[in-house]
């Protein structure tokens, strides 16, 4: 049981170039890869491509394939993938919505849209507030939320839909450090709790040193490093690819080049 992507390539409608590939690349249930680069290397294209949105519902071309649990998500319906495969994007207000009174009834319209017995929608929604540790947010309204909340309802949404995988789109992008540990602690316990495999874009490699266990750096378009996330966060090579070390690899390099030695204290920040 596996999300796998083999020989992907891809291009968007009416361009020339490959926006993304080769990329090879499995996510397990329980597991959560890490994917970082540079601005334009490729990683909204893989969250789409990975989701089926791409070239499902936005076009385009792609070679390879993808398969989820055994199945070609080529032969899989929008609305069955997305029972598979959940996608959060950057913002929360692009996934809201902006039709519902309470967080309750947004996280419960996926669900009434699958045509399940009220009884289940039910059981979905408060399960998904209760993974994420935010049923108090169930009677308020949408619209009055923090940047953090509004990001987990968001996902709380994605969740009631029961997918196996969530793909996520730089969930961080825009909030400040408290939004983004909310997210962190969240992202965690959805795994965890739930068992999905979560492939997860973040720029911000101190979320990834926290919870990813392994990790993949694209360079325009193709996987430029893998491996184990310590050993990608703690490799030089990071830079050269736009993409800056977690804030403890920077301290205890600096500390090195001023003249101490703090080997030990290095390999405790990479994990």
């Amino acid at each position: 049981m596996s999300l796998d992507l083999a020989a992907v390539r891809y291009r968007y409608a009416g361009s020339s170039s490959v926006a993304l590939g080769p990329v090879d690349l499995r996510v397990e249930p329980g597991m959560v890869v890490g994917v970082a680069g540079a601005n334009e290397s490729g990683k909204t294209t893989l969250c789409l491509v990975a989701a089926g949105m791409a070239p499902g519902v936005i076009g385009g071309r792609i070679e390879g394939s993808i398969v989820v649990d055994g199945v070609n998500a080529a032969t899989l319906r929008p609305h069955e993938l997305a029972q598979r495969c959940g996608l959060l994007f950057q913002r929360a207000a692009t996934q809201l919505t902006h039709t519902t009174a309470t967080v309750f009834e947004e996280v419960a319209f996926g669900p009434c849209n699958l045509s399940l017995a009220a009884d289940e929608v039910v059981e979905r929604v408060w399960w998904a507030l209760g993974a994420l540790g935010i049923e108090a947010l169930a009677p308020r309204e949408p619209t009055r939320l923090s940047g953090g909340q509004g990001q987990l309802v968001a996902l709380a949404s994605v969740l009631a839909l029961r997918p196996k995988y969530l793909i996520l789109d730089e969930p961080t992008s825009e909030l400040d450090p408290a939004g983004t540990a909310l997210v962190a602690d969240a992202l965690v316990r959805a795994a965890r709790e739930t068992g999905a495999g979560i492939l997860l874009v973040e720029h911000k490699t101190d979320v990834l040193a926290r919870i990813a266990d392994e990790m993949v750096v694209l360079d325009r378009g193709s996987v430029a490093m893998r491996g184990p996330v310590a050993d990608i966060l703690g490799d030089v090579r990071l830079a050269d690819l736009g993409v800056e070390a977690p804030a403890k690899v920077r301290l205890a390099r600096d500390l090195q080049a001023a003249g101490a030695d703090f080997t030990a204290e290095l390999a405790s920040a990479l994990g």
